[in-house]
């Protein structure tokens, strides 16, 4: 590693755009001309971030030596008396990401050699499969499997709801749901109507597709424990790979009495960002997966430590991996699935579309449903501002749900 070169931070800048969708990019760059990027994307609190980056973050960093992760890190943790937080820890997620990026571009590696080396060829992904019926969700899963895809996961409308989470109908994002006057879309819910019909969905599944292909679903925090707890032994024929989102993360101990009642494995996490969050959840083996995702679990150095600790209490790594999460991130978590030990299952919805394409450029490949990562020095992602700057901030939010009686529910 180079020892010449001034990798003082000279500049940090703060990027808002929209290529098919907002997200929050951090770029810093140092004295010598090498720069590194980082995601800091907070679906629907976008704004929040950027400030908190631009007014509060980026003067801390200027001045100060870039390859000193681990302490710039704790400074940004430690440092502030408020700790945790899903805005503060995207925003440490953005810096830690573009200073892994820096190193490796220094040292001339990809940034899963600073962290040990690969630990297996490539990093297994599993698809989404939505419908408004069980045999759209099953068609949909056939062109996956078709594609490559040893692992799905399934999401079919609940009949007699208008507006299923992960089914939009004829809505392409939810952009299109929100139209000119962007609120929150509202969803309704029935947990006995989900109740009476997700069963078929996996017992049709099996049917049609045998016991080869993985399956997952997502309750997304629908449940309270015990309904979970039964959801769980329902499945249990299907031989699920997880039950994700089963009940609200805030309760760690709501996993205690589902894992009581079930053996289907579960996994949760991906709106944790700290340790912290999931100590419980790791060391008492209430789960199976844990979910952070980079970008808002404090970055490479942060989802590590969630790693190693989880590989203590045979828990495996599943990072998120929806669409808000911007190349930066499936890139951080590409390197971090080649080397972690304990590592499960990436989520993979694509690394973005035509018009983000054109902002951002990676290394990154899709074969048989596996994630190959180049070779490139850091992340092997770039990032063009000139390009971003076409595609403005367009405020957006996620959707909200309300049970038949009009009472605030979980979405």
């Amino acid at each position: 590693m180079s020892k010449t070169k001034d990798l003082t931070i000279k500049d940090v800048r703060v990027i808002v755009s929209s290529p098919g969708r907002n997200f929050v990019t951090l770029k810093i760059v140092t004295e010598c001309g090498i720069h590194g990027i980082g995601d800091a994307t907070v679906n629907g609190r976008e704004m929040a971030v950027a400030s908190y980056l631009q007014e509060h973050v980026a003067p801390c960093l200027i001045g100060r030596n870039a390859h000193e992760i681990e302490d710039i890190w704790q400074y940004l943790y430690k440092g502030v008396y408020w700790r945790k937080g899903p805005i503060n820890m995207a925003c440490i997620a953005a810096v830690d990401v573009a200073l892994w990026d820096i190193k490796g571009k220094v040292a001339g590696l990809p940034v899963y050699e600073l962290l040990g080396g690969k630990s297996r060829r490539a990093v297994t992904t599993y698809a989404h499969a939505n419908g408004e019926t069980i045999e759209g969700t099953l068609d949909s899963a056939e062109a996956l499997i078709a594609q490559g895809f040893k692992a799905i996961r399934l999401q079919t409308a609940v009949p007699g709801l208008e507006g299923t989470y992960g089914v939009l109908g004829d809505k392409k994002d939810y952009y299109e749901q929100q139209s000119s006057r962007p609120l929150p879309p509202e969803q309704p819910w029935s947990t006995r109507k989900y109740m009476n019909s997700i069963e078929a969905l996996f017992r049709e599944a099996r049917d049609r597709f045998g016991d080869d292909i993985a399956l997952t679903h997502d309750v997304h925090s629908r449940l309270t424990p015990i309904e979970a707890a039964r959801l769980g032994k329902m499945l249990e024929p299907y031989d699920l790979l997880f039950l994700e989102d089963a009940v609200a993360a805030e309760n760690q101990d709501s996993y205690r009495i589902i894992r009581d009642h079930t053996t289907t494995p579960l996994a949760i996490g991906e709106i944790y960002n700290t340790i912290w969050d999931c100590k419980e959840l790791i060391q008492n083996q209430w789960i199976d997966y844990i979910r952070t995702a980079t970008t808002h679990a404090g970055g490479i150095t942060g989802v590590r430590r969630i790693a190693d600790f989880a590989a203590l209490f045979h828990v495996r790594i599943a990072p998120h991996g929806a669409p808000d999460l911007s190349p930066i991130c499936y890139a951080a978590q590409a390197h971090l699935g080649l080397w972690a030990p304990n590592f499960g299952i990436q989520e993979f919805v694509g690394f973005g579309n035509e018009v983000s394409d054109t902002v951002f450029s990676h290394d990154l490949t899709l074969k048989d449903g596996m994630i190959h990562v180049g070779d490139s020095p850091g992340l092997g992602v770039d990032f063009d501002e000139e390009a971003a700057a076409a595609h403005p901030y367009k405020r957006s939010y996620l959707p909200v749900s309300r049970l038949e009686d009009g009472t605030l529910w979980s979405w």
